[in-house]
């Protein structure tokens, strides 16, 4: 009897237990979803400049003399500093432009010999910088360089990186702040390459006219659009050469503009005739 009793009391308590667990047990409500927002990233123009086979040639001069005849390391530091002059806006708008400026690189740089177990190393640091974007980072921002090891009493020199036996240098104020115009960072460059050293497409190249003016008959000023055709009323014959007509003089001879590579450039424009353009 009193087992049934113990029994019935441990029943009970189980009974209980559950119920009580049960009436506590909250059920937690999912959390609101967030809303989704979508943020439409706003792609910048880039600032394109044209370059040439001519001008990739100037940049590897630049990069082979300047940097001693070094290494990758040296051509991409000197290769960025040519960059960087290009997309400041203070230098010459051509890297060509920019290479050959007096007293600003080192001489005989566009006309010394490239020794040709070079050349290999240097197309690819070339092509890497004008064609992939590629830049030195350690470089910076730098315009200048000077040969490793010798030193100025100058407090503006703010030196970024030594590479191909050069020390890379920024001119900045008491501030910190560049003195120079900065330069454009690679992703908001687009370099063009222009084949040959016209700007034309070659389709447009051959309807600009020579020398010679090309003879074209005057135009009638009493002809309208209703009375412009001729009636032929008898075979025409041409029993010895064309006479050559003359156009009058000053009469305008259209000649066809190309449309441009890309409609949406930006051209970065040149800075006034007053900034000073900062030596090496």
């Amino acid at each position: 009897m009193r087992a049934e009793i113990s029994f019935g009391k441990s029943l009970i308590g189980i009974l209980f237990v559950g119920l009580a667990a049960a009436g506590c047990t909250t059920t937690s409500k999912p959390a609101a979803t967030a809303a989704k927002t979508t943020t439409k990233q706003v792609q910048t123009a880039k600032v394109t400049f044209n370059y040439t086979a001519k001008d990739r040639e100037c940049l590897q001069r630049a990069m082979y003399f300047e940097s001693q005849h070094s290494d990758e390391d040296g051509y991409m530091a000197v290769g960025t500093v040519v960059m960087n002059r290009l997309t400041s806006g203070a230098y010459p708008t051509s890297i060509c432009g920019i290479v050959a400026q007096k007293r600003q690189f080192a001489p005989g740089v566009m006309t010394r010999e490239v020794k040709p177990q070079a050349e290999t190393e240097l197309a690819s640091a070339a092509d890497a910088i004008l064609i992939k974007g590629a830049r030195h980072p350690a470089v910076k921002d730098a315009m200048f360089f000077h040969t490793e090891g010798l030193k100025f009493p100058y407090d503006n020199m703010h030196y970024v990186t030594v590479a191909g036996g050069n020390a890379f240098y920024e001119k900045r104020d008491s501030n910190g702040m560049l003195e120079t115009p900065p330069p454009l960072p690679s992703y908001e460059v687009a370099m063009n390459y222009v084949p040959g050293e016209s700007m034309l497409p070659p389709q447009f190249e051959a309807l600009i006219p020579s020398a010679v003016p090309v003879p074209l008959p005057a135009p009638d000023p009493m002809a309208t659009a209703s009375t412009a055709s001729m009636q032929i009323t008898a075979p025409v014959t041409s029993p010895g050469p064309a006479p050559s007509i003359e156009p009058e003089p000053g009469m305008p001879i259209a000649i066809p503009i190309p449309r441009p590579a890309y409609d949406s450039v930006m051209l970065r424009e040149s800075l006034p005739a007053n900034v000073a353009k900062p030596a090496i």
